[in-house]
Parts: structure tokens; sequence; C-alpha cells
């Protein structure tokens, strides 16, 4: 039962970070390979634990949100109009937390900036498309037993690619703040 606390405080740890952390799959396969842990406690516990760390994130930019540049958060709300104008807009953003392959800390954190967005869907929709990305790669770990986990985490981590990526999602994230959107008004 220690080991399982354990591993929820590492993955909700990992994804309350707003960039830079490795990737969960990883760190949940080498756990399943190195614990012995019942690998649908560890994937439960995993998409638990991620679920929780992103709605904390979201929750926290919300709440500190008004650190941030005013113009910012005007831009951020606006563009918000524009991501839930219809009912097909809504869905589509679900459907980018479902199965997003980008970083979801800056969908969270951006989530959280926009007050007009519903956090709790968001996190539904991550967590159900998390449970279907874990379960597939921590029962595939077999893969990553060939391998150094070490070598795993650090290519996650320092490869240009992955550097890459965080840093264009960071970029974006500023981005859209600093694009004058106009508020979306409903047509009548």
């Amino acid at each position: 039962m220690l080991e399982i606390l354990i591993v929820f405080a590492i993955i909700f740890g990992m994804n309350l970070l707003p960039a830079f952390a490795p990737p969960t799959w990883t760190v949940l396969a080498y756990f399943a390979l190195t614990l012995g842990i019942f690998v649908p406690l560890l994937i439960v516990t995993g998409v638990l634990a991620a679920s929780t760390g992103r709605w904390s994130l979201a929750t926290l930019f919300r709440r500190y949100r008004h650190k941030l540049p005013e113009s910012y958060v005007v831009n951020m709300e606006n563009a918000a109009t524009h991501l839930t104008k219809t009912q097909h807009h809504a869905r589509a953003l679900l459907a980018l937390f479902l199965v997003s392959p980008l970083s979801s800390a800056q969908l969270f954190e951006a989530a959280g900036i926009m007050k007009a967005i519903a956090i709790r869907p968001l996190v539904l929709a991550f967590a159900a498309g998390r449970l279907v990305t874990y379960s597939v790669t921590v029962t595939g770990a077999n893969a990553v037993a060939e391998s150094s986990f070490g070598e795993v985490l650090l290519a996650s981590l320092t490869s240009p690619a992955a550097i890459a990526i965080q840093i264009a999602m960071i970029a974006a994230l500023v981005i859209l703040g600093n694009i004058k959107w106009k508020p979306h008004s409903p047509v009548s």
C-alpha cells in the first residue's frame, strides 16, 4: 500500500509541474517493471494521480492569474469565447484533452487562465484518454525492459525534440494570450 501512495505522490507531483516533467507513462512503466505492483492498480493510480495533478495545475493558474499582465488575461478570456461559442467547438476542445499527443501541462494552464472554460470536463476527458494510453504503455512495458530506464528518462527530458516541443508549447501559450482576441458575441 505504501508503494501505491508513493507512486501516486510522484505522478501527482510530475503532473503539477508546468513544464519539463518526464512523460507519465515512462515512470509508470518503470514502476511496473521494478515494483511488481498489480498492473491494473498501477494504471488506475497513475490516471487518478495525473488527473488530480493536472486539475490542481489548472486550478493554481486560475487562482493566480491575477499575477499575469491584465492584457494577457483579457486576451485569454476573449480566446475562450471562441473556444466555447458552439457545442461543436466545446466538443472539439474536449476531444483535444482526450487524445492530445501534445504536452497537456500547457493545455491545462491555458484552461486555468480562461475562467469561461470548465476544468472538470477537461479533466474527465484527460483521464479517459490517459486510461487508454497508460493501459497500452504500461502493459507494453516489456519493450522498456530491454533498455535502461535512466536512458529512456534522460532521453525524454534532454532530447532536442522533447526540449523543442516543451519550448514550443510554452511559446504557444504566451502567443495565445498576446493575440488581441475580440470577444465572440452570440449571433442574435
